[in-house]
């Protein structure tokens, strides 16, 4: 089935935005690991493991409206140095992606192309589910503290 180019070409920026954030959470996973944050390495591991998912179905809905994948324009990786600046930077990733999820969605309603929408849709509640539980660990760390927060997230 021929593909509408500006869908597709929405469908590749989310494929260049789900590498990204891949990377970023796979070494914010790998460093929390380091760190001995066994629980956060956990959960950042499996956010990793995630976006790789999405990124697989966006390629094989680019396939199947007959466009090209294109891998080669994801943002720069924001690696934070703190844990802390890590919720940060995937913060700004991922509501970056939302607005942007949203917009895409307007664009495939607009084109009669349902299926696109159907996976936005999907990996909008992906993202906004990440974007909850992020604000939520930012939350506990300026409530509980850096330290006891940290502390928790020791163990698995």
């Amino acid at each position: 089935m021929k593909g509408n180019g500006k869908v597709i070409d929405a469908l590749n920026d989310f494929v260049a935005t789900e590498l990204t954030g891949h990377n970023q959470y796979l070494v914010h996973a790998r460093m929390c690991a380091y760190w001995g944050y066994a629980r956060l390495a956990e959960q950042r591991a499996a956010h990793a493991a995630d976006e790789l998912e999405h990124t697989h179905e966006l390629i094989a809905r680019i396939l199947f409206l007959q466009g090209k994948p294109d891998v080669q324009r994801a943002p720069k990786v924001k690696v934070g140095q703190t844990v802390a600046a890590q919720f940060a930077a995937d913060n700004v990733l991922v509501a970056g992606a939302i607005s942007r999820l949203n917009k895409a969605m307007a664009l495939t309603v607009k084109v009669g192309d349902n299926g696109s929408r159907e996976l936005l849709e999907r990996l909008l509640r992906s993202e906004e589910h990440l974007l909850h539980w992020l604000e939520a660990q930012r939350t506990l760390i300026e409530q509980a503290g850096e330290q006891n927060y940290l502390a928790e997230q020791i163990r698995k």
